[in-house]
C-alpha cells in the first residue's frame, strides 16, 4: 500500500509532490532539547498496540512537533501583518491541524503526543485536542437510517456540525462546545461535552478528516486545516494491528459488563480472532481503500510507518 505517494505528470512520468526524508536524516533534524517527557508519559499516550518509546519520540515527533510549531508561529504572523496592511485590528487566529489514517494505524497515539509536545514550546502553549468520534451520528440514528455497519464511513458522521465547530474555533470564538462520544458505551453521550477555548493549536483528528468537499462546490473541514498528517502503513501491516488490538480489546476493556462490546470478552482467542478478521475484511478495510487512502495525496506530510509500527520514513509536501 505504501510503496509510493506520487501522481503522474502530463508526459507520463511520475511525480510526486512530497519529498521523501528517510528516518536517520528525519532525526537528524530534533532539536537540541532535552525530551520534555518522561518514560511514563509516553507509556500513558501510548494507545493500545502501539509501540511508542522515548526513542519514537525524541527520532520522529520532537522534530514533528519543532516543525508544526515553526508553521503555527508562521501563520499566527502573517495573519497578524495581513490584518495590519488591510488597517484592521490585529488578532490572532487559531492555528489547526487535521491527523488522518486508517483505524488501529496509531493517529490517535499520536494526536495525543503533538499535542503533548507541542504544548512544551513556548509559542504555542495552548493546545487542544478534538477526535471526529464526538461528531459520530448517535447509534440511535445511524440505525434509524440502517448504517449502523457504516459507522466510521463518511455518511455516519454529523459532517456540518464538525465544519461549524472548527469554523467557530477559527473565527476566534471565545468557547466552542463539541459533543462527547463514549468508547465504553460505543455511543454519543447524551448532555456531555468538549470545551475548547481559544487555543494557540487545535489538533482534529479522525478517519475522514482529509475528506474533500461531497460535491464540486462549499466547504469541507479539511479547507479549514493549516496543516494536515496521515499516519500511513501497508495495509496488511493495519489488518495485524487491528486484529491483535481487538484481541487485547477482549481481555481488557471487554470485560467491563458496561461496555457496548461486553458480549465479545467470552470468545475464545481462537473465535476472537475469526471475527476480528471479520469486522476488518468487511467494515475497516472497505473504509479505508474507499474512503482514508484516497485522501492520503492531501496531507502536508505522511508519516510512514513499517511492521514495527515505527516509522521508517517521513514524506514532506515540497513548498
Amino acid at each position: 500500500m505504501s510503496e509510493h505517494v506520487s501522481g503522474h505528470s502530463q508526459n507520463g512520468g511520475n511525480s510526486t509532490p512530497f519529498v521523501e526524508i528517510a528516518r536517520s536524516d528525519w532525526a537528524a533534524l530534533a532539536p537540541t532539547t532535552e525530551l520534555p517527557l518522561t518514560p511514563t508519559e509516553i507509556v500513558e499516550l501510548r494507545g493500545i498496540g502501539d509501540r511508542l518509546d522515548p526513542r519514537e519520540v525524541t527520532d520522529v515527533y520532537l522534530p514533528l512537533s519543532k516543525l508544526v510549531s515553526l508553521y503555527a508561529v508562521g501563520a499566527r504572523q502573517l495573519h497578524l501583518d495581513t490584518n495590519r496592511f488591510l488597517g484592521r485590528e490585529a488578532s490572532g487566529t487559531t492555528f489547526v491541524i487535521g491527523v488522518a489514517g486508517s483505524v488501529a494505524v496509531g493517529k490517535s497515539t499520536i494526536a495525543r503526543l503533538l499535542r503533548e509536545l507541542l504544548s512544551r514550546w513556548e509559542d504555542t502553549p495552548r493546545v487542544e485536542l478534538v477526535t471526529t468520534d464526538g461528531f459520530l451520528l448517535p447509534n440511535a440514528e445511524l440505525e434509524r437510517r440502517g448504517i449502523m455497519a457504516r459507522k466510521g464511513f463518511p455518511e455516519s458522521y454529523d459532517r456540518r456540525a464538525l465544519l461549524r465547530f472548527v469554523t467557530k474555533v477559527k473565527s476566534g470564538a471565545e468557547e466552542v462546545r463539541a459533543p462527547f462520544y463514549s468508547h465504553l458505551s460505543y455511543d454519543i453521550v447524551k448532555d456531555a461535552e468538549i470545551v475548547v477555548r481559544r487555543p494557540d493549536i487545535l489538533i482534529v483528528e479522525g478517519l475522514n478528516v482529509l475528506q474533500p468537499p461531497t460535491s464540486g462546490h462549499g466547504l469541507a473541514v479539511s479547507d479549514l486545516f493549516d496543516f494536515t498528517i496521515y499516519v500511513d502503513a501497508r495495509t496488511t501491516d493495519i489488518a495485524t494491528w487491528y486484529e491483535d488490538r481487538f484481541q487485547q480489546l477482549r481481555k481488557g476493556a471487554f470485560a467491563n459488563p458496561k461496555s457496548y462490546f461486553h458480549r465479545f470478552s467470552s470468545l475464545s482467542e481462537e473465535e476472537a480472532k475469526q471475527l476480528a478478521h471479520t469486522f476488518w475484511s468487511q467494515i475497516n478495510e472497505p473504509n479505508l481503500i474507499q474512503n482514508v487512502l484516497p485522501t492520503r495525496s492531501r496531507a502536508d506530510l505522511v508519516l510512514r510507518k513499517g511492521a514495527d509500527h515505527a516509522v521508517s520514513s517521513v514524506l514532506l509536501r515540497k513548498l
